[in-house]
């Protein structure tokens, strides 16, 4: 899968764009930051045979995936748009069936479509914290939400390991996002890092740890093979907690940005 977005959308954590990117390589462009434009076919020249799907939206966001299983796809990746809100599902939800019944969503429903249902909860009307949310989903996964009416973007890790991200910066300073880490290197040069799990980012939020929802992420520089810097692994400092936010009373909702109690 494949998830390009503007950097007036999304404001990328500012580890994860290395400097040393833009002059590595003296000149040789395959070390340098591609544009969108250029990551887009390097996306569907990987997965030619698999028939990518695709869906650009504006200026602001561009979405593709691969529906077919082949060697390069590990997990079943699920696409959905329900009402200008658009998520790419990686993996499953083992308890999808309670999720669905707790939800009150029909049966047909699948990874992606409850996603995006748990997600227009949780932005409309938060009844429970978002970290306790995402706590809630059994199995493997990862996704990426873009609300394009509130021009949000929303991305989730599971925290087993078994689906990986890989999130970079673009030579516009757009971020991607992708499970294939050949692709994102290919797109962001040094300019890139593993999502970590367990993990969220939400463009207004920024990225914070939902196992652990008290403790900041502390950036880990990382230094490949030539000493140059690449990008940085976010991890939780277990010795650092955020401060808590008092509730000012019972009708005052703190689980989602722009929640409307």
């Amino acid at each position: 899968m494949l998830a390009i977005f503007s950097k007036t959308l999304v404001d990328a954590p500012k580890e994860l764009n290395s400097p040393g990117s833009i002059s590595f390589g003296s000149g040789n462009i395959n070390n340098k930051p591609k544009l969108p434009e250029e990551i887009v076919r390097i996306f569907q020249q990987a997965y030619s045979q698999n028939t990518p799907l695709s869906i650009g939206l504006g200026n602001s966001a561009f979405l593709a995936y691969s529906p077919c299983k082949g060697p390069l796809l590990r997990h079943q990746r699920t696409f959905c748009g329900i009402d200008n809100m658009y998520c790419i599902f990686l993996g499953n939800l083992s308890n999808l069936n309670t999720l669905i019944k707790q939800y009150g969503l029909g049966k047909s429903t699948n990874d992606a479509m409850f996603v995006i249902e748990a997600y227009r909860t949780l932005r409309d009307r938060g009844p429970y914290p978002v970290d306790q949310v995402l706590k809630d989903l059994e199995g493997c996964f990862g996704f990426v939400i873009f609300d394009k009416n509130a021009g949000t973007v929303f991305a989730a890790l599971g925290a087993d390991q078994r689906v990986e991200l890989f999130w970079g910066v673009a030579a516009d300073g757009s971020v991607v996002i992708s499970d294939n880490k050949d692709i994102i290197k290919a797109s962001c040069a040094k300019s890139f890092a593993a999502f970590p799990s367990g993990c969220m980012y939400h463009s207004e939020m920024g990225l914070m740890s939902y196992e652990h929802p008290k403790n900041k992420l502390k950036a880990m520089p990382r230094i490949d093979s030539e000493g140059a810097v690449c990008g940085a692994n976010f991890k939780v400092d277990v010795s650092s907690k955020k401060a808590s936010m008092p509730r000012v009373g019972s009708e005052v909702n703190w689980a989602f940005p722009g929640s409307r109690a």
